[in-house]
């Protein structure tokens, strides 16, 4: 009998706790635990993450050979005693927040995971930066490859560099706390009025609608950026390691009054510091980029760490021409530390051999979470009295749901594996068409329930990129933001568009496919392949075939402050909530005007099993 070598990789307690089980190196299944137990963001230990991996793979725990942490949980409390030291008496009351949770649990985490799972084995831990750069270059395309690693803090390191080849990651030099690009970046978020390690998105997208008047300040006052983008902060303007907030009071001198009051209105002073902090980052990353190069002499570059997740910064580094090519891991953040920590064990600790197929990443479209088949699907919509129509083929739902894209109504899709990672990419999606002027706007309001300046992506058909932007190559992960490209753009007067200044700049068409161009005239991207995603190919296909537009508007499958839908009650809970016109669940449509009346409950979650 052949022994298979199992390990379950963990990745829990800062944010977006989750779990990945790999078999002799090849992932099996991998989730966060956030999209089971509802709880955005979830940092607690990832039983419903575990146990669907378990499942999936038909093993228990007792069939997993080694268990694998994504950080060393001494190296961190270290970090945190001596940043406290460093810093005292200022801070105290955020170290007493703190030390209980620490002695109480977080140091003996070994004990604590072993009793979670049931394991009476070892349980392994990999460093936080090496367990970010296992999980960019390991099911990369690449034999060989420079890391770039850019996140927060883990232990110590916030940023890391080095090399990836055959079994190994090899890491030359890192960037240490509480000089850090990812908590730089957090703290314009929080003076945004956005929430911390979730709002990070908003500032990137809010970035285009100002202008970066505060580039040359933050330059010369906030941070002191070197050439080869390492960097040192001005701490005078920061808070967050000592106190209980980000920024500093001399920060709102700086930036001219205090911090934007959550909710409250946009102003252009928040558009232009979104814009600034922006730049920053890209000059940062660029700068860092450059250097690795140069250290390294390496043609392609692997990301992680969640700056990675900044798209904007990644499609300028790709077009700066600085590498052959880039992968960014698309669950770059703390829950794919999950699947490096996995692939550490694996590679580093028991040596095993690296397979690759040269060009080709392993992730399987990162379509690695459950999947719910025709009868469980059924079961479901029968126990909502749900009215249903059932299509015979493939053929039959991409025709009927094309039908229904073409009269501008939305449609939320389920198909298939669940994301692993924090873009939805056509398994958990919602769906329209990018032709309408007005799409943008609906979404935002009528289904997302959140901001209206929020852009929109495009998945396109892979191969046909380069017709409608300035994009040479796929983007399979949604992780490249790209320019339309010029035979797609509307004519747009400079009178018109210089009289109008911060959100209403949505006003204005710019693109044959407005739903999915942002303000300053770009697109992120997701290229839609018939081998990972075939339903949603042969969908996008049939689309092109009515329409001549090989895209549509691709968004998650969730409500605002909600994780996406994994189960097909919280789709169609989801689907009721919202004026979404269709839902589309495996073989069957289900229309709004078709369905029983929606009574919302205050305990809807318990009976919609959504806990």
């Amino acid at each position: 009998m052949v022994s298979r070598k199992r390990v379950l990789g963990l990745s829990a307690y800062y944010h977006d706790s989750a779990a990945c089980l790999l078999e002799d190196g090849q992932v099996l299944a991998a989730a966060q635990e956030e999209r089971f137990s509802r709880k955005k963001h979830d940092d607690r230990f990832p039983h419903h993450a575990v146990e669907f991996c378990l499942k999936h793979a038909g093993l228990s725990i007792d069939q997993v050979d080694y268990v694998a942490y994504y950080e060393k949980p001494f190296l961190k409390f270290e970090r945190i005693l001596e940043t406290h030291l460093a810093f005292a008496p200022r801070g105290l009351k955020a170290f007493m927040m703190a030390m209980p949770t620490w002695l109480g649990e977080k140091l003996w985490l070994p004990q604590v995971i072993a009793k979670e799972l049931g394991w009476d084995k070892q349980v392994l831990f990999a460093e936080h930066h090496e367990s970010h750069a296992a999980s960019a270059f390991f099911p990369s395309p690449f034999e060989r490859a420079a890391v770039l690693t850019l996140d927060g803090v883990g232990e110590w390191a916030t940023a890391s560099f080095g090399v990836g080849s055959d079994n190994r990651v090899k890491i030359l030099h890192e960037m240490r706390f509480p000089h850090s690009l990812g908590l730089l970046y957090s703290a314009f978020t929080y003076f945004a009025g956005f929430k911390v390690n979730s709002g990070e998105y908003k500032l990137m997208g809010l970035a285009p609608y100002g202008e970066p008047r505060y580039v040359q300040t933050i330059l010369e006052h906030v941070i002191d950026l070197k050439a080869d983008g390492s960097f040192a902060m001005n701490l005078a303007y920061f808070d967050y390691a000592a106190g209980l907030r980000m920024t500093s009071a001399k920060m709102n001198d700086l930036m001219g009054g205090p911090p934007r009051e959550p909710e409250s209105a946009l102003t252009q002073r928040e558009m232009d510091i979104a814009c600034s902090i922006q730049v920053v980052t890209e000059e940062i990353i660029l700068r860092m980029a450059r250097h690795v190069k140069k250290e390294t002499g390496e043609k392609y570059l692997c990301l992680a760490g969640g700056v990675a997740l900044n798209c904007v910064a990644n499609g300028k580094l790709l077009r700066e021409g600085i590498f052959k090519d880039i992968y960014i891991q698309p669950a770059a953040g703390d829950a794919g530390g999950a699947l490096g920590a996995a692939l550490a064990v694996h590679h580093h600790y028991l040596d095993q051999p690296r397979q690759i197929t040269v060009g080709q990443d392993w992730q399987q479209g990162t379509y690695l979470g459950s999947e719910y088949n025709e009868a469980e699907i059924k079961a479901t919509l029968n126990g909502f009295n749900a009215s249903f129509h059932s299509c015979g083929s493939i053929d039959e739902l991409t025709q009927r749901t094309t039908q229904c894209l073409k009269q501008a109504k939305i449609v939320g899709w389920f198909q298939g594996r669940m994301e692993y990672g924090p873009r939805a990419l056509g398994a958990r999606s919602i769906l329209a068409d990018p032709r309408q002027p007005d799409m943008q706007s609906r979404l935002n309001l009528k289904i997302k329930f959140r901001e209206g300046f929020r852009p929109f992506a495009p998945a396109i058909l892979a191969g046909r990129e380069a017709e409608w932007f300035d994009l040479d190559r796929p983007s399979p992960y949604m992780l490249l933001v790209a320019p339309v490209a010029e035979s797609h753009r509307l004519p747009v007067d400079a009178d018109l568009d210089h009289n109008h200044s911060g959100l209403s700049k949505l006003k204005i068409p710019r693109s044959t496919i407005a739903a999915v161009t942002h303000v300053d005239g770009s697109a992120r991207i997701q290229s839609v392949d018939d081998q990972t995603h075939p339903v949603f190919h042969a969908l996008i296909t049939q689309f092109e075939k009515e329409t001549g537009c090989p895209l549509l508007v691709n968004t998650s499958f969730n409500l605002r402050g909600e994780p996406v839908v994994e189960s097909p009650a919280q789709a169609y809970t989801c689907f009721m909530r919202t004026d979404m016109d269709v839902l589309v669940i495996g073989p069957f449509l289900l229309f709004k005007e078709e369905q029983p009346p929606w009574e919302e409950t205050e305990n809807w979650r318990d009976e919609f099993q959504l806990d």
